[in-house]
């Protein structure tokens, strides 16, 4: 049972303006108003975190992402940390309990004092981690788990028929990157790991890489031309990248991209049989998002937050996430 709380009738809010291509900071917006037929939890944000190419989502998949949302604005950031302050009466969730989640993106995200989530989005907070670092986890984390769990048909950590396996992971030094080297080892695989610089060498050699290509000094055409070619790619950069890592798989291996259709980019001189690709998006997934929760809280599994930012800063933090050099999770801090 939800005890009445006494909530501000206004809030911060930043808001994207797809027309205009802009922000705009509200500092005395209203509260959104959580509609529990719906399965809507109030939650007080406590930090998000950005996705790369979120704002563009609205342009490429417009009746998907303003599908719940008839006032079509555009409040960026779906993952979030809070705590529930109200919330369905058959809801799991009660008030007062800190959780994480993915939400929907075609619902307004979380790039605001207070937020909507629903059961199916949400999970326990990792408790060991802080607000920024557990907002870090959604969407690359469940990105990752969907990605090995589901598209590359790996059963479980305790998988014989994928035990030795090479895979290989294009901008593996990435926020979904370091959850794929990670889970991809603990199902006993033998994981490639591009990257662009030493620095991001050693980070994911020291995540359970067992091998490194920096695209500075090696392309994947080439180190294909060289190399027994994978079981499985998968893509989490796209375009010319995405078109060399037709070289690298076997025939009848699988290449998997969170970026674009991989069919769209296959080479001309690809001589390959039998690839199986796939593009996906993920999907929000509560099952999923609390084991990985307890992973994240017992240790065995690290997140990576690149920056944090204060809502006001919000100019900054994008700059920092489009620029390509962010390593990890660029975090927007809420509240403490």
């Amino acid at each position: 049972m939800n005890t009445v709380l006494t909530l501000p009738s206004t809030a911060k809010k930043l808001v994207y303006e797809v027309e205009s291509q802009t922000f705009h900071f509200y500092t005395s917006s209203p509260l959104p108003t959580p509609d529990y037929s719906k399965d809507d939890h109030l939650i007080l944000v406590k930090a998000t975190a950005l996705c790369n190419r979120e704002l563009v989502w609205p342009t490429l998949f417009p009746e998907a992402i303003f599908s719940e949302n008839p006032e079509r604005q555009i409040v960026p950031g779906y993952d979030v940390a809070g705590v529930v302050l109200s919330s369905p009466p058959q809801s799991r969730f009660r008030q007062g309990d800190e959780i994480i989640a993915r939400t929907r993106p075609n619902r307004p995200g979380n790039c605001r004092e207070y937020g909507i989530c629903r059961s199916e989005e949400m999970a326990p907070k990792p408790q060991n981690l802080s607000w920024a670092e557990a907002a870090s986890i959604p969407v690359s984390a469940l990105t990752a788990w969907q990605a090995l769990f589901e598209h590359a048909g790996v059963q479980g950590f305790q998988d014989p028929s994928f035990e030795g396996k090479r895979v290989l992971i294009i901008a593996a030094a990435g926020s979904v990157g370091v959850w794929l080297v990670q889970l991809a080892k603990m199902a006993g695989l033998r994981v490639i790991a591009q990257v662009g610089s030493p620095e991001n060498g050693e980070l994911v050699k020291d995540l359970g890489a067992t091998e490194v290509i920096n695209y500075r000094t090696t392309s994947l055409k080439d180190w294909a031309a060289h190399h027994e070619p994978v079981d499985v790619v998968f893509d989490l950069l796209g375009r010319e990248s995405l078109g060399d890592a037709w070289y690298c798989v076997k025939d009848h291996g699988s290449l998997i991209s969170i970026v674009e259709p991989p069919e769209e980019r296959v080479p001309a001189d690809f001589r390959g049989k039998g690839v199986k690709s796939n593009f996906f998006i993920l999907s929000p997934n509560s099952r999923q998002l609390k084991e990985i929760s307890k992973m994240a809280n017992d240790g065995r599994c690290i997140t990576l937050v690149d920056s944090i930012w204060k809502l006001e800063e919000y100019e900054e933090a994008f700059a920092r996430m489009t620029g390509g050099h962010a390593r990890g999770k660029v975090v927007i801090q809420i509240s403490e």
